[in-house]
C-alpha cells in the first residue's frame, strides 16, 4: 500500500507548481519561501492565472506517506547510539551536531542492525 502511495506522491509532486513568495524574483532581498499574499490589489491573491497558483490543500501528498523519505521509510533523527534502538523500521538521519567519533559509532551500529543511514559519511 505504501509503495503505491509513494508513486502517487511522486506523480502529484511532478505536477505541483513551485510556490514562491509573490514577486520574489523581482527583489534580491525577498526570499522565495511561501508567504500568503494579503495585499488589497495583489494579483496572486486575486488568483489571476498568469501570476501563479496559491497554496491549497489539494496539492498535498497522501496522509499515510506524508514525511516519508523517497526510499519508502519514515525518517527519524538520531543523536546517539542509544536512540538507534527506537529506530527499527525507520530510515536514520544522523544529527548535524554529532561529531566524527560518535557518527562512526552510530553508522557501525546501524549497519549491524540493518538500518538505512540517509547521510552516512562512511568514515571519510
Amino acid at each position: 500500500m505504501a509503495e503505491r502511495l509513494l508513486r502517487v506522491r511522486t506523480r502529484q509532486k511532478s505536477k505541483k507548481p513551485e510556490f514562491n513568495f509573490h514577486d520574489s524574483h523581482k527583489k534580491k532581498r525577498l526570499g522565495t519561501s511561501w508567504r500568503k499574499p494579503r495585499g488589497l490589489h495583489n494579483k496572486l491573491r486575486q488568483q489571476v492565472a498568469a501570476k501563479g497558483k496559491l497554496v491549497r490543500p489539494g496539492y498535498g501528498s497522501p496522509k499515510a506517506v506524508r514525511g516519508y523519505h523517497p526510499c519508502g521509510l519514515p525518517e527519524v533523527l538520531v543523536n546517539n547510539v542509544a536512540e538507534l534502538e527506537m529506530a527499527k523500521g525507520f530510515a536514520v538521519r544522523i544529527a548535524a551536531a554529532v561529531g566524527k567519533k560518535k557518527r562512526l559509532d552510530i553508522e557501525a551500529k546501524a549497519s549491524e542492525a540493518g538500518l538505512k543511514v540517509l547521510n552516512a559519511k562512511g568514515g571519510a
